[in-house]
């Protein structure tokens, strides 16, 4: 009968290990794109290879450098979940390592996360804190109860924490604590082995949670150095981690019936609890959210939730009335509605010129509406019926910040504690999109009319992946057709349409030189050295008279420190190369830590010096699919949504 067991318990534990990996998230990191580098992609083929052939050692973890006698050279690593067998590790990074390259082919830095293990690589020095990915579980606790579940899984993630970065080999624990008598909460915290980061990775995982995942009852942040993750099931394997425990020791050959009598049956029920929380494990990563799903991966009935039908948004807005618009960009008029709950929201009603059709239209329409920040409008859903084709959002009370930050009077209320803030709140907007959010986004229209101010002055960004919406083109990296606001564009996007995440750090870096100076970038500049504010703010920086950049009702009542350092981040955002401009995350660590040393600016990019053509009215209504030798520049920025490159 032991036999009968011994063999039961094998084939379940074969059937758990040979389960497919399950992809979880990635990130192409550093935006460098290289076009069929050949030799590149040789050395990451080796890299590749030496990492998969490696996967079935014991230690779940292994880091390898690629120096061939041919540029470039690559680093790469995986690490294995601490529960999981040889097997399974390799499996995982074999799957990860066809998948890096599918996902992010040509690029020169990616990675890719997991349930059971994570793999990246390099040409440059492995950041061990960029890019960080939360999921969060959709079903939440109930508020009656959240004051003292957060107090739980706090003393629980920093028990489990404090264990992993304390072991001496795999930095990997779990945890198991009694939420009430019929609910376990499931902890997980693991480090790569070697990382001197562990502290700072799990400080910074776990001050990331309240952001993503305040009240939800299961969430994971993936970091490149650590991970952590809690459940209301066992989402790691408990036979494994318990293992030890439940063996006892042998005192001789006489006990070996009396031992086997009672592991055997002790294994054959974990071996059915294991397999029952694999089933579990499938249905419940079912419930997370879809944001890291691929657009055709939405539900019907997710789609269906987010749809407004026509006639309640032309009731909202008195049928599109203009004492109810609210504003013009270029890609269509925004009104003022109240729904028949009295809900306030803000209708974009977008262009008949959009390229999408319905079904991409849809999908991109819900997969941003999943987007939730607490500095991003939030999309609570679209109309789509005959051409209309209809966005809905919160409705902000105090509209835009250009209509604060260019009016004598009211810039008065943003002095520069609030200006401060609403830098900062940008900041971590735009890295929630560059970085956290799925699918990442590029904004492509980052400027002062697209940042609304709440009732306490809270930046929120809007328009964030409108560009996609719009014209269902965002994810390419080059384009033909550009959205943008003249000023506000860095130059390789502008001229030859080619955008990264560093096009947005361009816009961020002019749009903290205009919540500076209180004046816009289109403004002239009455000075044979300066006429545009790029220019005025380096003179005054290479002069040694940053000061001078500040808005004159700022005098008197501002941080010198935090000014200057601003005007430096300004500047090191709007150097003409890409690579030189700082990614959103470390603009965020700048922004708030004192201990980040920040570089040299370069001269800032000098197409921002070219005047508006004298036949630009005549250039108006250009619609072609074919390049133009010209540029249509606007001065007032209204957005140009019809650009073509060289």
């Amino acid at each position: 009968m032991s036999i009968f067991f011994i063999l039961l318990l094998s084939i379940f534990l074969s059937f758990t290990s040979e389960a497919a990996p399950i992809y979880m998230s990635h990130a192409c990191t550093n935006g460098s794109f290289l076009e069929l580098n050949i030799t590149f992609q040789a050395n990451l083929n080796v890299l590749l290879s030496s990492l998969t052939s490696n996967a079935s050692l014991p230690d779940g973890y292994y880091r390898t450098t690629v120096s061939p006698s041919t540029p470039p050279t690559i680093t790469g690593l995986f690490l294995c979940r601490g529960d999981v067998t040889p097997a399974v590790c390799q499996s995982c990074v074999a799957a990860a390592s066809t998948e890096i390259t599918r996902r992010c082919p040509n690029q020169t830095e990616s990675i890719i996360w997991y349930d059971e293990c994570m793999l990246r690589y390099s040409n440059e020095s492995l950041n061990p804190l960029v890019p960080a990915v939360p999921m969060r579980n959709t079903n939440t606790i109930p508020s009656s109860e959240r004051g003292r579940f957060e107090d739980l899984l706090a003393n629980m993630l920093s028990d489990v924490t404090q264990r992993a970065n304390t072991q001496t080999g795999k930095k990997f624990a779990t945890a198991e604590v009694n939420f009430t008598s019929s609910e376990t909460l499931y902890g997980l915290a693991q480090c790569v082995p070697d990382s001197m980061h562990c502290d700072a990775c799990f400080s910074s995982a776990i001050s990331s949670l309240p952001n993503c995942c305040s009240g939800s009852k299961g969430a994971t942040i993936l970091v490149p150095s650590c991970n952590l993750r809690y459940e209301f099931y066992p989402f790691y394997n408990i036979t494994h981690v318990s293992s030890e425990s439940l063996v006892p020791p042998t005192s001789g050959s006489r006990n070996i019936l009396m031992i086997a009598a009672i592991v055997v049956p002790v294994f054959v029920v974990l071996a059915l609890f294991v397999v029952g929380c694999c089933f579990l494990r499938r249905t419940a990563s079912k419930k997370y959210n879809t944001s890291t799903q691929d657009s055709t991966g939405i539900g019907i009935s997710e789609i269906e939730s987010l749809q407004f039908e026509l006639a309640t948004i032309e009731a909202a807005t008195k049928k599109f009335s203009d004492e109810n618009k609210i504003g013009q960009g270029g890609f269509g008029a925004v009104y003022r509605g109240i729904l028949p709950n009295g809900q306030e929201i803000a209708v974009k009603r977008l262009l008949v010129t959009s390229l999408q059709g319905a079904l991409g239209f849809t999908n991109e329409a819900a997969l941003v509406a999943k987007l939730q920040h607490r500095n991003l409008v939030r999309l609570l859903g679209f109309c789509l019926e005959g051409q209309e084709k209809i966005l809905i959002y919160e409705y902000i009370p105090n509209k835009s910040l250009d209509k604060f930050l260019f009016d004598p009077e009211r810039k008065r209320i943003l002095d520069w504690s609030k200006r401060y803030k609403i830098i900062a709140g940008v900041a971590r907007g735009i890295l929630y999109l560059h970085q956290d959010s799925q699918p990442g986004i590029i904004h492509r229209d980052l400027k002062a009319s697209n940042i609304l101010l709440d009732a306490n002055m809270n930046p929120k960004i809007s328009d964030f992946g409108i560009a996609k919406i719009f014209q269902g083109d965002q994810t390419q990296v080059n384009t033909g057709r550009i959205v943008g606001t003249y000023g506000y564009m860095s130059p390789e996007y502008a001229m030859h349409g080619q955008f990264s995440i560093k096009s947005d750090v361009f816009s961020f870096g002019v749009l903290l030189l205009e919540i500076i100076t209180g004046k816009k970038n289109t403004d002239l500049y009455q000075s044979p050295q300066a006429n545009d504010l790029l220019s005025y703010a380096w003179n005054n920086w290479t002069q040694k008279t940053p000061l001078e950049l500040l808005d004159p009702t700022l005098r008197g009542s501002y941080s010198r420190n935090e000014v200057i350092r601003c005007i430096h981040i300004a500047l090191l955002c709007v150097q003409e190369n890409p690579s030189d401009r700082p990614s959103m995350a470390n603009i965020v660590l700048m922004l708030n830590s004192y201990s980040v040393t920040l570089s040299l600016p370069r001269k800032p990019a000098s197409f921002m010096r070219r005047r508006t053509p004298p036949n630009k009215q005549n250039n108006k209504g250009v619609d072609s699919d074919k390049s133009s030798s010209s540029i249509l520049w606007s001065t007032n920025e209204e957005p140009i949504t019809e650009v073509y490159p060289r």
